[in-house]
């Protein structure tokens, strides 16, 4: 331990201007300690019982998740870190190291009752110290809260967005190779010159709507697929089992062939059929491109929904389905990788509410980020709405396996999470009862086996 002088204490602006009297009394009951760089002051499971305000050098803290030492923040020489008048924390949870040559002084715990009363003005900066670094770190966990959210829905919406992309992607190729191939059709098909009526029947197949029958199973699919290819190859057509699966995908069957048949060459069936196949194919390779485009607007629309990127905080009249359906689509790689059953139970002519989108948005996203977690694979939410009491209520419910009695009492205080370390911090909870509270609305849970029940009540619009 090394000596301390008066004009060490003089670096900390928390003693600053302090009376004679009281920079004595810290002479006489703190000491100063001594660090070499890279050596830990604390680590995960000692004792928190020391305020220590830095002299010189600087302190690097770690927090511990899933494992790995994470840096978290520094303290530099005039700060004050340790635990603090009034401070609850009673063991360290992370790493302190001194990232050089540190001097600094430290004052036990169970002396701040005393300084309470030789100093009532230093024990209120501190305590201003203690509700800062407080505040901060909740703006910190509620940032990383968020950030760690936005991560599992983009996540969530590059898989949505992969399929109808990689939809396109082939339907695109086929279209390609479809179309490279019409020249060489249309010459085989014209140097057998059918007469124009023939052709007419041909090109009418090509263009009207084909009536399907009731759907078939895969194996009476499969009967009509080689029924078709048969008859295809006795009509000369070599490549009878590649076109049939084409035709009967259009509707196109060996009855609705065959009278055309009987009108065309039988040397330019081959070419006929051929030409046929393509044509329909590609209709429907377009019909695959429109509709995965179609699924790429929805959910670029979805997003703009969720996030209401077109009005930054204003409050305005809106309809919970719209924000719940957004949020069932940035969320539906979760409940689709679980075999999530999700029904919804929406009361029709639901009044509208009042309220931020987006903030509302978030609500929703916790609370069935929290179902979805809670439920087993192959597990059932059930989403209701209706009006009750002049208000909207919103109930999320899931067949998990509940919520233990004395985890209840807690479950919505700050900080507070049964998850992992790492997977969540503990302020979804929170933040959606804030959120549904500057609302003028509540939050309530049920929860037994078997059936949890989160209920959002927000005052209707009249």
């Amino acid at each position: 331990m090394a000596s301390l002088a008066p004009t060490d204490l003089s670096v900390i602006p928390a003693f600053a201007d302090l009376p004679p009297e009281t920079i004595d009394w810290l002479m006489d009951h703190g000491e100063r300690r001594e660090y070499a760089a890279e050596e830990v002051i604390f680590k995960p499971g000692d004792p928190a019982e020391y305020m220590m305000a830095l002299l010189q050098g600087e302190l690097q803290f770690f927090a511990v998740r899933n494992g790995n030492r994470e840096p978290i923040f520094r303290v530099s020489a005039g700060q004050v870190s340790g635990v603090l008048p009034y401070s609850r924390l009673r063991v360290v949870n992370g790493y302190s190291i001194a990232t050089m040559p540190t001097a600094v002084f430290v004052l036990h715990r169970d002396l701040f009752p005393e300084l309470e009363r030789t100093s009532p003005e230093l024990t209120q900066r501190l305590v201003a110290l203690m509700s800062d670094r407080a505040r901060d770190e909740a703006r910190g966990q509620e940032r990383d809260d968020k950030l760690r959210a936005l991560g599992k829905l983009s996540a969530g919406l590059a898989h949505e967005l992969n399929n109808p992309a990689a939809a396109i992607a082939r339907a695109s190729q086929a279209l390609q190779e479809l179309t490279l191939a019409k020249p060489a059709q249309l010459l085989d098909l014209l140097q057998h010159c059918p007469n124009p009526e023939a052709l007419k029947a041909l090109t009418l197949l090509a263009t009207e709507i084909i009536a399907k029958e009731k759907p078939m199973s895969a194996l009476e699919c499969a009967d009509y697929e080689d029924d078709l290819a048969d008859w295809l190859e006795d009509q000369g057509v070599a490549d009878g089992y590649r076109l049939a699966a084409g035709l009967l995908e259009a509707g196109v069957t060996k009855d609705i062939l065959a009278p055309v048949a009987a009108d065309l060459p039988k040397a330019a069936l081959p070419a006929a059929f051929a030409w046929l196949e393509g044509q329909l194919t590609t209709q429907r390779l377009i019909r695959d491109v429109q509709e995965a485009g179609s699924r790429i607007s929805t959910l670029v629309a979805s997003v703009k929904t969720y996030s209401h990127m077109d009005r930054a905080t204003d409050r305005a009249p809106l309809d919970v389905h719209n924000g719940l359906e957004s949020t069932f689509t940035m969320l539906g790689h979760q409940l689709r990788a679980k075999k999530i059953r999700l029904t919804r139970d929406f009361a029709p002519q639901l009044p509208l509410v009042r309220g931020q989108v987006s903030s509302l948005n978030q609500v929703w996203t916790n609370l069935l980020d929290n179902a979805i977690d809670a439920v087993a694979t192959g597990g059932e939410i059930t989403v209701r709405t209706h009006l009750q009491s002049g208000f909207v209520r919103v109930a999320i419910i899931d067949n998990g396996t509940g919520i233990a009695p004395d985890v209840l009492n807690h479950i919505f205080e700050p900080f507070f999470t049964t998850k992992e370390a790492g997977a969540g911090s503990g302020l979804g909870l929170d933040i959606a009862q804030r959120i549904v509270r500057s609302h003028n609305g509540r939050l309530e849970v049920n929860s037994v086996p078997g059936r949890t029940e989160f209920s959002v009540w927000l005052p209707a619009l009249t």
